[in-house]
């Protein structure tokens, strides 16, 4: 039996639908199922509710709460038997220009600045990042932070996040990420157990834009001891103390859904979408697949869709993307299979960006399910990336997303998928190399192939199977650049971001540094994803719109299942769950102002 957070007894039931009468049963039509108003009435569906939220990320939680501030009763149901979907998963941070929070850390900052970086940085690639989509999201950005807040969640202000391209006129070195305050597990109490946990994510309750200065806990004795005061202060006092301190997108998910246990939000685990019911050509509620069993669910308001894209749907990639993409190496949850964006589909919802992806650069160790996020790693001195050819092929440094585009790019000339990460000892007992801890290589690593070693540049290339020749050439180029501190071929460590997660103490360019100490090391560079970037087309109500270029009545979408506000670019952390969050409060509003008329 599913367990609601209702307490009320009603709701704690576990809905038992007999096949005989089942109303699903009576919706079928082949593959899609429908709710006439002339053949069922509203009473025979198995259960009514205000809104129906299909996904339990921080999309579904945050509008879940907006609902509920309007008076509305929200259902969300979550495929997985946990709850956070890929927000629990992800670095936990929302890029939201102008928000109080960072203003009130002192940072500068206005929507007509952001406006102008964001078109800038995107251009025009169709409705899907619209004039309108743009500005709805950066005028109700802030107002979604101010009211979280007021319902009692916890911000934390990344004043020294820079964005990812500050170089871009309106871009900025530091301010529009927030991220999650640290928030103590216990208070979730026995749903601590159906919060959903990514078991390659960093443990240590950190902040986003502390995580480049802990990494660098070997590089002088100031930075080890800045580790040990933060492990001091932030895990051992407070578990001390009996707390258990979170942050990043676990900690985010896991304060949203304490926020609404508060309200008795009812959330149906184990329950995914089927399909999309209609009526008279609105979408009025969906049937669903609770514990082995279809139910339909009338949506006496409207259907938000929040349940993510379709990364982890191996064929749906393939028809939609290019061949080399491996639904493997994406790191989003295990139920971003599509479901939402195929029943948006079924029922003739237009699409968008569908060949697109938010790309990062992972390690795949072959012990682990999921691949390791690879961030800070290339952007630090003494390492280089390089292709079949031996050859760099991208600024090593520049925003993920960016990097997956180009190394796509290059392997539409030269193989490039994977890459090769290249380093020398100097890195090695400095910086952490493929998630594995500065000045620590186990030998399995490197018996199972995960990690190359050798004792030259052209013996690490043949083991690699890349040409010696290029890579020595390319390594020799590299050295000379990186101790005049300018890199001539691609800019790499000019500007505020790639300088985020370099070197300080490296000088004079803190991401350059030379490759030239024995032994060299070498690790495979997969273009890995943080979740698909195309779905349903969208406008800026968060109404999802038909074939027809009209919205579909009764049908919202927000985040991943939709195509990105942000086009084919990524302005900053957070540039994926910012806008989920928004237009999953502009939804809301938009039902409630609608049913209110």
């Amino acid at each position: 039996m599913n367990i609601c957070l209702s307490t009320r007894l009603p709701f704690c039931i576990r809905i038992s639908v007999q096949k005989p009468t089942s109303s699903a049963a009576i919706f079928r039509q082949g593959t899609r199922r429908r709710c006439f108003a002339n053949e069922v009435r509203p009473a025979q569906c198995d259960e009514t509710t205000d809104v129906l939220i299909v996904g339990s990320g921080g999309a579904g939680l945050s509008a879940a709460l907006r609902a509920h501030s309007h008076g509305l009763n929200p259902l969300i149901i979550e495929k997985l038997s946990k709850v956070g979907g890929t927000t629990a998963y992800s670095g936990g941070c929302l890029w939201i220009p102008g928000n109080h929070v960072s203003k009130a850390a002192g940072v500068k900052d206005n929507l007509e600045d952001a406006l102008g970086y964001l078109n800038k940085l995107i251009g025009d690639v169709g409705p899907a990042s619209s004039m309108e989509r743009r500005v709805a999201y950066l005028e109700n950005g802030p107002k979604l932070v101010s009211f979280l807040e007021n319902q009692g969640f916890v911000w934390n202000s990344c004043t020294m996040y820079p964005d990812y391209h500050p170089d871009i006129p309106g871009g900025m070195a530091g301010g529009r990420s927030i991220d999650t305050g640290v928030f103590d597990l216990r208070k979730l109490g026995k749903w601590q157990q159906h919060l959903l946990s990514n078991p390659d994510m960093p443990t240590i309750p950190m902040q986003a834009d502390e995580a480049g200065l802990l990494t660098l806990f070997r590089t002088s004795p100031e930075a080890f001891w800045n580790l040990v005061r933060f492990a001091i202060s932030r895990i051992i006092l407070p578990r001390l103390l009996g707390k258990q301190p979170c942050t990043m997108g676990k900690g985010l998910a896991a304060q949203l859904l304490h926020l609404n246990i508060q309200r008795e939000t009812k959330i149906y685990r184990d329950t995914s979408l089927v399909s999309l019911l209609e009526e008279n050509g609105s979408v009025i509620g969906a049937v669903v697949n609770r514990d082995g069993q279809e139910i339909s669910i009338r949506a006496r308001r409207g259907v938000l869709l929040t349940a993510g894209g379709f990364a982890r749907n191996r064929e749906m990639r393939q028809k939609y993307q290019q061949k080399e993409v491996n639904s493997d190496w994406s790191l989003v949850a295990p139920g971003d299979t599509g479901d939402a964006v195929r029943a948006g589909m079924e029922i003739g919802a237009a699409t968008a960006l569908m060949e697109d992806s938010w790309w990062t650069p992972i390690f795949k160790h072959p012990e682990s399910e999921i691949g390791t996020f690879c961030l800070a790693e290339r952007s630090l001195p003494h390492s280089i990336l390089v292709d079949s050819s031996g050859q760099r092929f991208t600024n090593e440094a520049e925003s993920y997303n960016d990097l997956g585009h180009n190394q796509f790019a290059r392997h539409a000339k030269v193989d490039a998928v994977p890459a090769w990460m290249i380093a020398d000892s100097t890195f090695r007992k400095k910086y952490f190399f493929a998630g594995l801890p500065p000045g620590n290589t186990p030998q399995k690593a490197i018996s199972s192939g995960f990690i190359k070693k050798a004792d030259s540049v052209e013996e690490l290339a043949r083991r690699i199977n890349v040409n010696p020749k290029g890579l020595l050439s390319t390594v020799e180029r590299f050295n000379q650049m990186a101790r005049t501190g300018i890199d001539e071929d691609f800019g790499r460590g000019s500007n505020a971001y790639e300088n985020f997660y370099g070197d300080p103490l490296v000088k004079p360019n803190p991401n350059l540094g030379p490759i030239e100490k024995p032994p060299f090391y070498a690790a495979r560079l997969y273009p890995g994803d943080i979740g698909t970037k195309g779905g349903l087309l969208t406008d800026e109500y968060a109404r999802v719109v038909h074939q027809n270029g009209k919205p579909i009545p009764g049908l919202y979408a927000a985040g991943n299942t939709t195509a990105s506000v942000m086009g084919h670019r990524y302005p900053g952390a957070g540039g994926t769950l910012g806008p989920a969050f928004t237009f999953a409060y502009i939804a809301v509003n938009h039902i409630f102002e609608k049913s209110s008329r």
